[in-house]
């Protein structure tokens, strides 16, 4: 079936793969899987490493964002990890300050109640870093357009997370806003671990997002993404790509030896941008709404870069401000596009599988990614 029509049942337990994966217990599971060999003392060029830059004193969670040139946002805890390691070196996440202007007047009132934030009590934590000059912050948002969805009384669903992406840009004023964190693979030519760098995202939707007057749409972003500092990010990249490969923790192998639709396994990992590579300039990330991956079936790939649940929402926000931000989405393959002749009960679990298990080392790579684009900002001045 062309992208994806699923029936009702498929699509609620899709939905319920996405909450176990992202937000549930499988979260756990995929920090547990990075718990012995953690990313440290990066090697980045002279001058160029990530500086901490702590508040003092540390603001409150009611206050307001920071100015700042970059947002760099991810959305899961073990995205969160990942780019602790990579861009707060020596303070982990868990000690970011945390962010809850207006929690409790404004937001909480369209949460659903599987929102994450409903336990988090906030909309996100966050910390300050300096690359090459430029003044960044790293945050983690506790929102996100799936979980939270409840129905209005106008029959549309809630949107939370496009009111705080909104609220961010209003308090911080940043000129670019990144997001970060983990997709599934749409090309079979692209690798667990690989990154997809788009300056567009597209509204992909099948469940409770099918019928927004938003959805099937794509929003982009008209700038140059700066790549001089690419040939050092990929160079970094290559020091932790045996962690992609399962050599270096071999327990567990995937549920279907031919999951994958590529059978290469030759490594180091690579970051691709829209406009470069044989894709297409803007061809979007994909924002759906229940746990997609690509196949060898599915043709995703005539869509956009890979598949992801809210970066079109930043795209919907900027769309509706009068200056927006540079935006563009730097997205690592968590899952490689799947086998499309298995078994769709093989191919969700080859999809689980490789979330749970790479989930951190790929978002080390889009950390990376995120870090050469900012050093390029630099650059630029």
């Amino acid at each position: 079936m062309p992208f994806n029509c699923y029936p009702s049942e498929t699509l609620q337990r899709r939905s319920d793969l996405c909450t176990h994966l992202k937000y549930g217990a499988g979260q756990a599971e995929t920090k547990a899987a990075a718990a012995t060999s953690y990313v440290k003392d990066i090697p980045f060029p002279k001058g160029l490493a990530p500086i901490p830059q702590p508040m003092t004193p540390a603001p409150g969670p009611n206050d307001s964002l920071p100015h700042v040139d970059v947002i760099a946002m991810m959305d899961t805890a073990a995205e969160a990890q990942a780019m602790a390691d990579v861009l707060t070196p020596g303070h982990k996440d868990t000690e970011w300050y945390h962010y809850a202007k207006n929690f409790e007047t404004h937001f909480l009132p369209l949460i659903g109640p599987k929102g994450p934030s409903l336990v988090s009590k906030r909309l996100g934590s966050y910390f300050l870093i300096e690359i090459n000059k430029v003044k960044v912050m790293v945050y983690k948002t506790e929102l996100h357009m799936s979980e939270d969805a409840k129905p209005l009384p106008d029959g549309s669903m809630s949107l939370p997370i496009k009111d705080m992406l909104a609220q961010m840009i209003a308090d911080s004023h940043p000129r670019v806003f990144l997001t970060t964190g983990t997709s599934g693979g749409v090309y079979c030519s692209m690798q667990l671990g690989d990154v997809s760098v788009s300056r567009a995202a597209r509204f992909q939707c099948m469940k409770d997002f099918a019928k927004a007057p938003f959805n099937n749409k794509t929003f982009e972003s008209k700038w140059v993404i700066p790549t001089s500092h690419m040939p050092d990010a990929e160079k970094l990249m290559q020091k932790y790509a045996e962690h992609l490969t399962g050599k270096s923790d071999p327990k567990g192998t995937p549920p279907n030896p031919k999951c994958g639709c590529t059978t290469s396994s030759t490594y180091p990992a690579k970051a691709y941008f829209d406009g470069a590579d044989d894709i297409p300039a803007f061809h979007p990330i994909l924002t759906t709404d229940i746990f997609e991956f690509g196949t060898s079936m599915n043709h995703l790939d005539k869509l956009g870069m890979a598949v992801e649940m809210d970066d079109a929402c930043l795209g919907l926000a900027c769309s509706e401000m009068n200056a927006p931000p540079h935006w563009a989405c730097v997205r690592n393959l968590s899952d490689p596009t799947i086998n499309g002749t298995l078994a769709q009960s093989d191919q969700e679990s080859c999809a689980e599988y490789y979330y749970k298990k790479f989930g951190y080392w790929t978002t080390v790579m889009s950390g990376l990614t995120t870090w050469g684009i900012i050093a390029g900002l630099g650059a630029k001045g």
